[in-house]
């Protein structure tokens, strides 16, 4: 084991050095093509500057770069007789190209080549003149990305039907133009080892408590990995339990989701790639709620909240109470009720939990199937094979019809929580209070449930508890908890952000 370790530190030393005396080297044009020259997209455009006898290169990727603001304005104005350069020191150069010859905006010099090869990889372009050490990185990206469309993963029922795209620039000038908020503050970051990607951490500088800013910021800073390709890699790098099942951070794809909780004092992460915007930090409450809930009005707000937090326990119980109340607990079920159950379950051969995982496992495997298939064909599979599957094994006498009805309830229940990634730990916890309460009846599910609100309890994101306002109790902040009183009350943000600025009005 010494010895491995030995020999690894041994191969990371050379890598250093190797590192080292590479960024040591003057960049040149053969340096250049050493580290990137075999790759068939690479653009290197030679000419002399300024008609003289300087010679130049011009370096960059084709398809990343725009080559159409490189052809009409940059070597047309590298490339004609700008100044009498016999007044300028070679030394110079680079400067007074920068200021004085480019019209484009984004003009800056270099001297590691790690940065300029990331810089070419990432579409700009780099012009070199031979004999300098230094080289500018010209602003040319041009990457190729979608229109700003409806989200497509949050049903949009009243609001803005614009979205997150794939471009940074796009989400942060949504941001920037949603609502003009004054102090919106961006600060960029890099994530990614080998390959860069640049992240964004918003937040409302009047509002944000500065220690929470600096949280993010750190736990962002300790990503160490080759590649971050979507922002579901920062938050499960950055959350406080990996182990819990709950999400500790909350994704999204509505500006307008955003937008109220950056006016909350909350942050806002932002990867380049991704049209998925991470919230924190984020409690268990905020995971059913919708911006709808305060585009209708208040009545009708608090009901449909309401009916929510009714399905998600019916979503995680209603099977485990059918098998505790079939496998131990008949006398609870009224008489005629009781008399009807065990009327359709005589002819099923299987214990009720069996036939109860038979049937959720078969519900969990469609969902999954609809959503992976193309959208013209997975609805229509989903509800037909839902149909065919569950009349079948009833009419095999595999499960009850009963059972049937219970799944059926469970699987419309689950649909109700607003986000997809929100309603996967009630999906995969439903499986766990099955079995509890196939082995202690309803004594499980009771010891279920309190296991479970005593890891919920202890949960917490980003130092906020994960039940808050309940846990600790706040009864000043359960305005907007399972109900949602009048826009004219909630007057004041959660104190559990300790914002700078705790009153919503001024």
């Amino acid at each position: 084991m010494k010895a491995q370790q030995q020999k690894g530190q041994k191969t990371e030393n050379k890598e250093q050095q190797r590192e080292a005396s590479k960024n040591k080297r003057k960049i040149d044009v053969d340096l250049l093509q050493e580290e990137i020259g075999h790759n068939s997209d690479v653009q290197f455009r030679d000419f002399f500057l300024g008609c003289t006898n300087i010679k130049a290169s011009l370096i960059y990727i084709i398809g990343l770069a725009d080559k159409d603001l490189i052809d009409r304005h940059i070597m047309p104005s590298l490339m004609k007789r700008f100044f009498d350069l016999d007044e300028v020191e070679k030394v110079a150069l680079p400067s007074f190209i920068k200021d004085n010859v480019l019209s484009i905006s984004d003009v800056k010099e270099e001297t590691s080549i790690n940065e300029v090869v990331s810089k070419i990889l990432s579409g700009s372009a780099v012009l070199l003149i031979h004999g300098l050490p230094s080289v500018l990185i010209l602003g040319t990206e041009k990457l190729k990305t979608r229109t700003i469309e409806e989200p497509i993963s949050e049903a949009v029922v009243r609001g803005p039907r614009i979205g997150f795209t794939e471009s940074l620039d796009d989400n942060t000038s949504i941001l920037r133009g949603y609502e003009h908020i004054e102090k919106l503050s961006f600060v960029p970051f890099q994530v990614g080892k080998r390959a860069k990607r640049n992240l964004v951490v918003a937040y409302v500088e009047e509002i944000t408590n500065r220690e929470l800013v600096e949280e993010v910021e750190k736990r962002i800073k300790k990503i160490d990995i080759d590649n971050v390709p979507e922002s579901g890699y920062v938050e499960q790098l950055i959350e406080d339990n990996y182990l819990s099942p709950f999400p500790q951070l909350q994704s999204t794809e509505r500006p307008d989701r955003v937008v109220a909780a950056l006016m909350e004092g909350r942050v806002a992460i932002l990867l380049e790639g991704t049209p998925f915007a991470l919230i924190a930090p984020v409690t268990f409450s905020m995971m059913l709620q919708s911006p709808e809930d305060y585009y209708e009005r208040w009545i009708a707000g608090t009901f449909i909240r309401l009916l929510r937090y009714c399905a998600v326990f019916l979503a995680l119980f209603t099977p485990a109470l059918y098998i505790a109340f079939i496998s131990f607990h008949p006398g609870l079920i009224p008489t005629k009720l009781a008399v009807s159950i065990i009327s359709t379950r005589s002819g099923v051969p299987f214990p009720s939990l069996i036939e109860a995982l038979f049937l959720e496992i078969a519900i969990e495997i469609l969902r999954e199937a609809g959503l992976r298939l193309p959208k013209p064909i997975g609805p229509a599979m989903g509800i037909v094979g839902g149909l065919i599957i569950g009349e079948a094994a009833v009419q095999a006498g595999i499960v009850s019809p009963i059972l049937v009805i219970v799944v059926a309830l469970t699987a419309i229940s689950s649909f109700t929580i607003p986000q997809y990634n929100a309603g996967i730990p009630v999906r995969i916890l439903r499986f766990g209070a099955m079995l509890c309460a196939a082995i202690l009846g309803l004594y499980g599910v009771i010891l279920f449930f309190l296991f479970l609100i005593s890891h919920v309890v202890k949960l917490k994101s980003f130092g906020v508890p994960y039940l808050s306002p309940a846990v600790p109790y706040r009864l000043s902040e359960w305005k907007d908890l399972m109900i949602r009183m009048p826009l004219m009350i909630m007057k004041k943000r959660p104190k559990m952000m300790n914002p700078k600025d705790s009153t919503r009005e001024n």
